[in-house]
């Protein structure tokens, strides 16, 4: 009765995600590219592109040239903030050809107390803005520096913010999927966002669900100043979601989708380096919590991994119920898997990849408790610090993935 019991709760809470969950499981809006000429250019506000940089000379000029090329009809500046980069990251920003003078290059300054880094050189991104582009009707683009842009991105992006009226607009960045890690491990990452951030609600402006995706954010700056700037998320280090959340629970409109026009070039070959990836902010997401831990782990083990045990190795009505809530979560992920260019059969190893991200979890958790605290590119974060703070989406109390990884989420 016990196993039936189990396998009739698995069953139930897949019921609840595939019909009542925000259609989490849907491939997700994506934007219909935009060219410049589509565009009125005496309505094209400014665009400043803020893009923190730490050790990023394998991809800087790539992504710096992408956007020095873009097809937008209005003012365009970018503006790289070299975070004490030691590979020569500054270095090769000014070296990218730049015809236009529209690239600038900030040597930034050692981080305060109580800031992230990323955040903090954000910051400093910011003051240029302020500088080039004085007028505050425009927008801000936050993008990271693995990530490279098709020429219509910026087009793209503002035609979308001006015709929703939008204060944000944020794209799921394509990921980098070619070895046998990636394609086993950052597909169901995609996949696990969207659980804990279902597109359609984040858009929805009736709910207060608010993500958005750091390779890509494009925030008006009005927006920005109204929740007080980049200062006021100074220690998030999940700061792309507190930003979202920030804005729309400040009455601002939001969108997050997936993007056709930006991908990152970070490839993570091997599995620890996709652990790595994980455990770094896995357990802030759970607010340091061993109880939010614990129903984590439990939550994990219970919607992903039991219904495969019940189904293979039971029989009678545990083996139907617990087969069945396997098949609806394969079923779910497959859309994810056609966009990645990938097989339907990937599904199979769902329960084991979901086993792995809940290994990084708790490793994430121990990290923490050995004094380890939250360490990435060769900064590390702990309590004490005071450059730690936290968003938690308001309907994930109960949330069966905890946010992990969109990008440099720290830098």
């Amino acid at each position: 009765m016990l196993l039936i019991a189990i396998a009739g709760l698995a069953l139930a809470i897949w019921g609840w995600l595939i019909f009542f969950h925000g259609r989490f499981w849907q491939a997700g809006p994506i934007l219909a590219p935009v060219g410049g000429r589509q565009l009125d250019r005496r309505r094209c506000p400014d665009v400043c592109v803020v893009v923190p940089a730490r050790d990023e000379a394998a991809a800087i000029t790539q992504c710096l040239s992408s956007l020095l090329a873009q097809d937008y009809p209005g003012r365009l500046h970018v503006i790289v903030v070299d975070d004490g980069s030691t590979d020569g990251t500054g270095r090769l920003a000014r070296k990218v050809a730049d015809p236009k003078k529209r690239l600038t290059v900030v040597t930034g300054r050692p981080r305060p107390a109580g800031w992230s880094g990323k955040l903090w050189a954000v910051s400093q991104g910011m003051a240029e803005v302020a500088r080039l582009c004085p007028a505050t009707d425009g927008f801000v683009l936050l993008t990271d520096a693995d990530i490279t842009h098709d020429a219509r991105h910026v087009s793209t992006l503002v035609a979308r913010a001006e015709g929703g009226g939008l204060d944000q607009v944020s794209e799921m960045v394509q990921l980098h999927c070619v070895s046998p890690a990636e394609r086993m491990l950052v597909p169901a990452f995609v996949f696990f966002f969207a659980l804990l951030y279902p597109f359609a609600s984040v858009n929805d402006p009736r709910s207060k669900t608010a993500g958005a995706a750091g390779g890509t954010i494009l925030v008006r700056r009005t927006a920005l100043a109204r929740i007080g700037g980049i200062d006021s998320l100074r220690g998030a280090l999940i700061d792309d979601c507190t930003l979202a959340a920030r804005i729309k629970h400040g009455g601002g409109k939001i969108y997050l989708g997936h993007s056709c026009l930006a991908r990152s070039i970070r490839p993570y070959p091997h599995t620890h380096d996709i652990w790595r990836m994980v455990a770094r902010t896995a357990y802030v997401q759970l607010r340091y919590s061993p109880w939010r831990l614990l129903a984590t782990v439990i939550g994990m083990i219970v919607v992903w991994i039991v219904p495969m045990e019940l189904a293979l190795f039971t029989h009678g009505a545990a083996c139907l119920l617990g087969a069945a809530a396997w098949v609806m979560s394969m079923a779910s992920y497959t859309p994810t898997l056609r966009r990645f260019n990938l097989m339907p059969a990937w599904a199979l190893l769902l329960p084991v990849v979901a086993g792995f991200y809940t290994l990084a979890t708790i490793g994430s958790a121990i990290n923490h408790h050995r004094g380890r605290g939250v360490v990435w590119k060769s900064r590390a974060y702990t309590d004490a610090d005071g450059a730690i703070s936290t968003y938690t989406h308001p309907e994930a109390g109960g949330a069966v993935m905890n946010r992990t990884m969109t990008g440099d989420d720290i830098g």
